[in-house]
């Protein structure tokens, strides 16, 4: 299937490129050499089940026929053209983002990625409020960048720090969790008036902006309480402060709507997007501002640039991947099927004692598991590296989080998978629970 051996091909990247978020000398990556749907095959012919769409992105599946020839066709006529100038591909697509974003969100600043286009939303909520400070929370990811990495509030912000100033985080609405030591049963929503708390501390008239994951993603993947969105828009209303959203992981039909925030019926001042915006076939990051917004910079200067900005064969691939969506009726495949995964994880959860909880919405789902059900300690990184193992080993890949913020397995497929094929994964996933963490719970 390949020129290289699997084994050549491992050495070489190890020998020539860094991974990310990792000791290099343990790195064991799969030599990925052909991918079709919600399967992909290594160099040696064996098929892994991607349970994880990668990194959460390749929501159409991989390698869909309109998509790939959309590309093929615009890297024909035109790859990149100086930002300063106007294309077809450009222009349409930012039609489009205006017309699948919720409420008068209509202009966009096109970027590369989804750190981009959160640095980018910090410099445009500045400008405009003439306020400095950007409010995140603590279980967030926003990207690895220098002002998305301060925004981003776990582990990985703090070996790089001192990152940019003004960014103040606060608590997650984390039920199972719950920072406030309540059940649902005790619950007054506690992490709601907390953000309006911190806002007072930190002087209303000093912050931009609060910046929050429409679904919080990598970290533990958290949907908040029906309420949570909606009061959080109310409060930034009451303080004229800009709300964003990053839909970068928990957009484009993920959680059975278009985006995250659409489940709740709000709308944000800008949202911040990539990844499932065109699938990862094409790197491309947006922000997308309010009409109120895109005005005040009609006569003042956008102190702003890049030199991918719009790019052309990137926004060729965005147009297409939006078709795949509305034409392969994705999103509601997301909505039906993630009905019967929630059932599905539900089931696990009784059948497993190392499950503590599960969480859904949508296609957008997590297992976390624990040594104990009432303490919910978590499993040591050498434990969920045995479940890793086990799932990989039987032809499964997923993104598995070992930390101190928790011990999860994330189940994240393309949008395109059937009940089948997700029975295929869940069986696997079952399976080294079964012979590995469900030994150990205390």
């Amino acid at each position: 299937m390949s020129a290289l051996t699997s084994q050549e091909i491992v050495q070489l990247n190890r020998q020539y490129t860094f991974f990310s978020w990792s000791v290099q000398e343990q790195v064991n990556p799969i030599p990925v050499a052909k991918a079709e749907g919600v399967y992909f095959w290594d160099a040696d012919g064996k098929r892994y089940l991607d349970f994880s769409s990668q990194l959460m992105n390749t929501n159409i599946g991989h390698q869909h026929p309109k998509v790939v020839k959309a590309i093929q066709e615009q890297a024909a006529k035109l790859c990149f053209v100086h930002p300063s100038n106007a294309t077809e591909p450009r222009g349409l697509l930012g039609k489009r983002l205006a017309e699948v974003t919720p409420g008068n969100l209509k202009k966009t600043f096109f970027c590369l990625g989804g750190a981009e286009a959160n640095e980018n939303a910090i410099k445009l909520a500045r400008f405009y409020t003439g306020r400095h400070k950007i409010m995140a929370r603590y279980r967030s990811y926003h990207g690895a960048t220098h002002g998305a990495i301060a925004l981003t509030g776990d582990y990985r912000r703090l070996p790089v720090e001192p990152a940019m100033p003004g960014a103040v985080h606060f608590l997650d609405p984390f039920c199972y969790r719950c920072p406030f030591g309540l059940t649902p049963q005790t619950c007054k929503r506690q992490c709601i008036d907390h953000v309006e708390e911190v806002i007072r501390y930190e002087g209303p008239e000093r912050i931009a902006a609060i910046i929050m994951e429409g679904v919080t993603g990598s970290n533990g993947l958290i949907v908040p309480p029906e309420d949570y969105w909606p009061r959080v828009r109310e409060i930034c209303n009451r303080y004229d402060i800009l709300l964003i959203s990053d839909e970068v992981m928990s957009g484009w039909g993920r959680t059975g709507k278009w985006l995250a925030v659409d489940n709740w019926g709000v709308v944000p001042d800008m949202i911040t997007t990539a990844k499932g915006l065109t699938s990862g076939y094409i790197p491309l990051g947006a922000v997308i501002v309010s009409e109120e917004i895109a005005s005040y910079f009609d006569n003042k200067y956008l102190y702003a640039g890049l030199t991918y900005s719009g790019h052309a064969l990137a926004c060729a691939a965005g147009l297409a991947t939006i078709e795949v969506y509305e034409e392969d009726g994705l999103i509601e495949n997301a909505a039906a099927l993630g009905e019967y995964l929630g059932e599905a994880l539900e089931e696990i959860k009784a059948r497993h004692p190392s499950v503590g909880d599960v969480r859904y919405i949508g296609l957008f789902s997590a297992i976390e598991l624990v040594k104990d059900r009432q303490t919910k300690e978590v499993f040591p990184p050498a434990v969920m590296a045995e479940v890793g193992k086990s799932l990989r080993q039987n032809g499964l890949f997923t993104f598995i989080m070992s930390n101190t913020m928790g011990s999860i397995v994330f189940i994240v497929p393309p949008l395109c998978i059937t009940k089948e094929q997700l029975n295929e994964g869940l069986k696997i996933i079952e399976t080294a629970l079964t012979n590995t963490t469900d030994r150990m719970v205390s």
